[in-house]
């Protein structure tokens, strides 16, 4: 039986590349402050290809934090703290311009419907999933909204989506962990929870399908999955 749902964000609810993107471009640019060379050791320290706005398999922008990005930005930024440009970073993120992977609200309303919880698990900061969510109108069609910073640690560990199973009273091998990296299947996995692989993130499904019970092509395929199971 499957009674609630936990998605990612990035990758998984919006279309990384379409989303991502444009706010790479924006962060490299404000810390660049015109300095075209440092850019370029910017874009090159996190996985961003400039002239195409494509990432590298291994960005840490596509399922890290921002602590983890920050890491690999320090060495190109003299004069910055750690703690400065996560916070940075954080504010950059939290007024990015996100592109649905499908239509949000009619997919949320169509799985409330069915008695589903519903929840975010994302490793950027909890105001940033708590904006973008609102900024499509389905976040008040969430259960729990969970970020890297709400106290329960970053995927691939198991904190928030066990935080969320504990939050809805359900059983986690009754939820479905959706995501689009390797680091939501482990956490899934880690958790006890069944997981499915959407590719509107970079990985592929090769990449994907040995950690997840199915592979889809994005969220709105989930209700006849789940239709299918009940």
């Amino acid at each position: 039986m499957i009674d609630a749902v936990v998605f990612d964000k990035d990758g998984t609810l919006f279309d990384f590349r379409k989303s991502w993107s444009g706010y790479v471009r924006r962060v490299i640019a404000d810390l660049a402050a015109g300095a075209p060379q440092r850019e370029t050791g910017l874009a090159r320290a996190i996985g961003f290809d400039l002239a195409s706005g494509d990432f590298a398999a291994d960005s840490p922008v596509i399922a890290g934090t921002a602590g983890d990005i920050a890491d690999d930005l320090l060495a190109h930024l003299p004069g910055w703290t750690h703690s400065a440009l996560t916070d940075r970073l954080n504010a950059l993120s939290t007024g990015a311009e996100m592109t649905e992977s499908v239509p949000l609200v009619p997919l949320m309303t169509a799985l409330r419907a069915r008695g589903l919880r519903l929840g975010l698990a994302t490793n950027d900061v909890e105001a940033a999933g708590r904006a973008h969510l609102a900024a499509v109108g389905v976040d008040g069609l969430f259960d729990a909204i969970l970020g890297a910073d709400s106290g329960h640690g970053a995927k691939p560990g198991p904190g928030m989506l066990l935080a969320f199973a504990r939050a809805v009273g359900i059983a986690p091998a009754r939820i479905v962990m959706v995501g689009d990296s390797r680091h939501d299947l482990i956490a899934g996995r880690e958790a006890g929870m069944q997981t499915i692989a959407v590719l509107t993130g970079i990985a592929t499904a090769d990449a994907l399908s040995p950690l997840a019970d199915a592979v889809l092509r994005d969220v709105g395929e989930l209700p006849r999955w789940i239709d299918a199971r009940r």
